[in-house]
């Protein structure tokens, strides 16, 4: 059993009792975390995320299968795994109302046992990183969802963990409190190599801007893993450009383009640029094996006496992959939520 990956798991299933027959959360998910990776679970509702967040944490025990964290096992070593992991989830509670924010903190970080000065130094230095200073001692109950979620976020970082969990932490945050806690996760993770996050969402922008490999679960099961160009690849493997030229090249025009090294087809985009003053403009949908044919495209485009005017890549997108996969987006759910 490899004791220098940050996440282990191996056959991990969960299955709960239910009538009229039992339910299958996760059907035996195997998965490998690298430390210091930001590693992505995509899905929608009912897809499983949560359910395997659950028992990497410790929170559930599978039905079947294993799981380490940092070398150490979900099953007989959980309160080693706590002292190194914390876990942040969206829409939580943030604790006791009553509390101010600056009281909050403190208590939690009691509760993870940090000596009582260096819990205040933590509690204070979080809630400036977070951006929380000036409601340090406002009431609890009284702070946006916002601003408890980067409460949320803090209590997360007051054990220093090595493996962070995400689960959703952006749900029903707005524009610019998301985008606010995509940066401190990314400042946290940046400041000690090995720091290692999984997060679990349906959010694709953050998927796509956040993490070094992503797996793609539905229905309990993994149905795709790798890079987010190496998902994109599994949908459209060649490289396809939109060509946007003066004129239609002379002396053999897209017939021309079509016989070139790497080129796969050239045909009129489906919004072709002529507009309505009789301009000769024409866009062009070219098909290419890899990036590296476009060079000869350019060059051949010039020498038949049109000049380009616009290049733009077409790529398919982490929901296109999925609609492949699956057969519906990430907004679809199957009429089954997420167990717990």
């Amino acid at each position: 059993m490899p004791d220098d990956l940050a996440i282990h798991a191996r056959g991990v299933t969960r299955v709960y009792k239910a009538k009229p027959e039992p339910v299958t959360a996760l059907g035996g998910v195997d998965l490998d975390v690298a430390p210091g990776e930001y590693f992505g679970l995509l899905g929608p509702n009912g897809a499983g995320k949560t359910t395997l967040i659950k028992i990497l944490t410790t929170l559930l025990i599978p039905t079947a299968g294993t799981a380490m964290i940092a070398g150490f096992d979900v099953v007989t070593e959980t309160a080693k795994i706590r002292r190194v992991i914390n876990m942040v989830s969206g829409g939580e509670q943030s604790g006791y109302g009553l509390l101010t924010a600056r009281e909050q903190l403190w208590m939690f970080s009691q509760f993870y046992g940090l000596p009582n000065r260096e819990g205040w130094r933590k509690v204070d230095e979080l809630i400036e990183i977070t951006g929380l200073t000036e409601q340090k001692d406002q009431k609890v109950r009284t702070l946006s969802t916002g601003q408890r979620q980067k409460l949320n976020f803090a209590r997360g970082m007051l054990n220093d963990p090595w493996v962070l969990f995400l689960d959703e932490p952006t749900l029903g945050l707005d524009v610019a409190a998301a985008r606010d806690l995509r940066e401190h996760t990314l400042a946290w993770k940046a400041a000690a190599p090995g720091r290692t996050l999984l997060l679990t969402t349906h959010y694709m922008v953050e998927a796509e801007q956040l993490c070094d490999r992503i797996a793609i679960v539905d229905r309990g099961m993994i149905l795709a893993l790798g890079t987010p160009d190496e998902l994109r690849r599994r949908v459209q493997a060649e490289s396809i450009f939109r060509i946007e030229l003066d004129r239609l090249p002379q002396n053999g025009g897209l017939a021309a383009l079509t016989d070139l090294p790497g080129v796969l087809s050239a045909v009129p985009a489906d919004d072709d640029a002529t507009d309505a003053a009789g301009s000769d403009r024409v866009a062009l949908k070219v098909a290419l094996a890899d990036d590296s044919a476009l060079t000869s495209v350019v060059t051949a485009v010039a020498e038949r006496g049109s000049h380009l005017v616009g290049l733009a890549k077409s790529e398919p997108s982490l929901e296109d992959v999925f609609v492949e996969l699956v057969g519906r987006g990430f907004g679809e759910e199957d009429g089954k939520d997420d167990l717990a």
